[in-house]
């Protein structure tokens, strides 16, 4: 059960990530600098948020030619899980990893504030600790969060069953209030073809302690120690 952080310069959400990862996993996980391509004994990598490279050209396209991106393909090729949060999300999509993009926010405003999600399966190892249709509240920090893709790619995420959260109310319905950064059809986070790649917007690692403000983010962290004992 070993995971690794991959810190890019400009990343700054690696020590929250760290404290998550450690309280469901029970070991502190470790902290791979970008042109670190060794992944010997990793089971999970996680790509933390932040503004990699300061966000030049566009959110998460240095970082996705960096180095260690070659090692997390091969990593995902081979059944590996990967988690990107936020900036994580935007390199996994620069990457070619997740499809879509993630565009400037509707708004064209930066969003800081608590939102809430609808976990759409339950059936993967991010998730089997939720209920499908269950609602956790996360905090979203973000300027380009506006998820994109072709209407085919939509309706074939739609189809496979890849949409892992929405953008939700608190009773769990779909809104336009709700989907703050206007992402297509409210998405919040999808997974790879294989289920090993879940990239998300918002933050569930920053409510994983009642000190935090609470554990609605937890069962995410939990869900992933347990796939990763078994």
């Amino acid at each position: 059960m070993n995971a690794a952080i991959i810190v890019f310069p400009g990343i700054n959400r690696e020590r929250d990530m760290a404290i998550a990862l450690a309280r469901s996993l029970g070991r502190a996980p470790r902290m791979l600098w970008h042109r670190d391509d060794d992944l010997t004994g990793i089971d999970l990598i996680v790509i933390p948020g932040g503004f990699s490279y300061g966000d030049y050209l566009r959110c998460g396209a240095m970082a996705a030619q960096s180095p260690v991106m070659r090692a997390v393909r091969a990593h995902a090729a081979r059944g590996g899980y990967v988690l990107g949060v936020c900036n994580g999300f935007q390199i996994l999509t620069e990457a070619g990893m997740l499809p879509g993009a993630l565009l400037r926010n509707a708004g064209l405003r930066f969003l800081s504030a608590d939102c809430h999600l609808r976990v759409e399966r339950a059936d993967t190892a991010f998730t089997g600790h939720w209920q499908r249709g269950a609602v956790f509240r996360a905090p979203m920090a973000h300027g380009d969060g506006n998820y994109f893709a072709a209407a085919a790619t939509l309706d074939r995420l739609e189809g496979d069953g890849r949409v892992a959260f929405r953008y939700a109310e608190a009773d769990g319905t779909v809104t336009a209030a709700a989907n703050r950064n206007g992402s297509a059809r409210g998405i919040a986070g999808i997974f790879s073809e294989n289920l090993r790649v879940l990239g998300l917007m918002p933050h569930p690692e920053d409510l994983v302690d009642p000190l935090l403000g609470g554990e609605d983010g937890r069962p995410l962290f939990d869900s992933l120690a347990a796939a990763l004992a078994a």
